[in-house]
C-alpha cells in the first residue's frame, strides 16, 4: 500500500489548503512525486520545506493561476520537461460564494465558473495533450460536490458550476478513453476545512445529523477516494463520479 503511487508524477491544482494539501501529503506517503499548485506566490514554501524528506515522495511547488492559459501551459511545461511525463491530474482548485437568489452577485458568479469550470477545463485540456502522447495515458479526477449532484438552498451559483464539472467529466471519459485518459470525478459532502470552520456553528450540527455515520468528512477521506482513481486499482474506470459524503440524506 505505502508503493501505491510509486514514481507516479502528480499535479494537484489548489493544493495549498484544506482537501488539496490532504490529497499532496498522501500522493507523497505513497511515493508519488507531487506539485502542488496553488495561485497564491510563496504560501506553500513552509509547508513545503517542513513536509517529512524521508518519505518515498516529494512535495514540489507550483504557483500558476488555473484560469491563465498561458500560465497553466508553461507550469505544465516545466513538469513534462522535469519528469517526462504527467500521469495524475486532481483538479481540486474551486471558490465558493453562498447567496441566495435575488441577492447574487455577478461578481462572484464570473469567479465562480472561471474557477470552477474554465480553470478546469484548461487544466484538463492542457495536461490531457501531454498524457495523450505517453505510453500508458493518465488519470484526471475532478472534484465536484454533493450540491452539484443535488442542488443545495443558497448554493445556485456553486451547485451550477459543481453540477458542470460532473457533465464535462463524463464527456471527457468518453472523448479521452481510446487514448488511454481515465477521466472520474469525486462528490465530497461536508467536509471539515478551514473554510467550513467559519461556517454558522449552530446551522452546521443541523447540517451534520443528516449525515447517517454522524460526523463532517476529514479531507484525508477525499484524499483516499483520490488515491483509487490515481493508482491502478481503477484502470477500468472512467466517467464514474463517486459521493464521499458519510451517506448523507439532503
Amino acid at each position: 500500500m505505502e508503493k501505491l503511487l510509486e514514481e507516479k508524477i502528480c499535479l494537484i491544482t489548489g493544493a495549498g489548503r484544506g482537501i488539496g494539501r490532504a490529497i499532496a501529503e498522501l500522493f507523497a506517503e505513497l511515493g508519488a512525486t507531487v506539485y502542488a499548485n496553488d495561485s497564491r506566490e510563496g504560501c506553500m514554501d513552509d509547508w513545503i520545506r517542513e513536509f517529512d524528506e524521508n518519505l518515498p515522495g516529494k512535495i514540489r511547488a507550483a504557483y500558476f493561476d488555473i484560469t491563465d492559459e498561458a500560465a497553466v501551459k508553461t507550469a505544465v511545461m516545466r513538469i513534462k520537461k522535469e519528469c517526462g511525463r504527467i500521469d495524475v491530474l486532481i483538479n481540486n482548485a474551486g471558490v465558493e460564494f453562498n447567496e441566495l437568489i435575488g441577492m447574487i452577485s455577478r461578481k462572484n458568479m464570473d469567479m465562480m465558473f472561471n474557477v470552477n469550470v474554465i480553470g478546469t477545463i484548461n487544466m484538463l485540456q492542457t495536461v490531457g495533450r501531454v498524457m495523450w502522447r505517453q505510453p500508458g495515458g493518465g488519470s484526471i479526477v475532478n472534484i465536484s460536490s454533493m450540491v452539484g449532484v443535488r442542488g443545495n438552498r443558497g448554493q445556485l451559483v456553486y451547485s451550477a458550476t459543481k453540477g458542470a464539472v460532473i457533465s464535462l467529466t463524463k464527456s471527457a471519459a468518453k472523448e479521452l478513453a481510446e487514448k488511454k485518459i481515465r477521466v472520474n470525478a469525486i462528490a465530497p459532502g461536508l467536509t471539515r476545512t478551514p473554510m467550513m470552520e467559519q461556517a454558522d456553528q449552530d446551522k452546521l450540527e443541523a447540517r451534520i445529523k443528516n449525515v447517517c455515520m454522524g460526523r463532517l468528512a476529514e479531507p484525508k477521506d477525499i484524499a483516499r477516494a483520490c488515491v483509487f482513481f490515481a493508482s491502478d486499482l481503477s484502470e477500468y474506470v472512467s466517467g464514474q463520479t463517486l459521493a464521499v459524503d458519510g451517506c448523507t440524506i439532503m
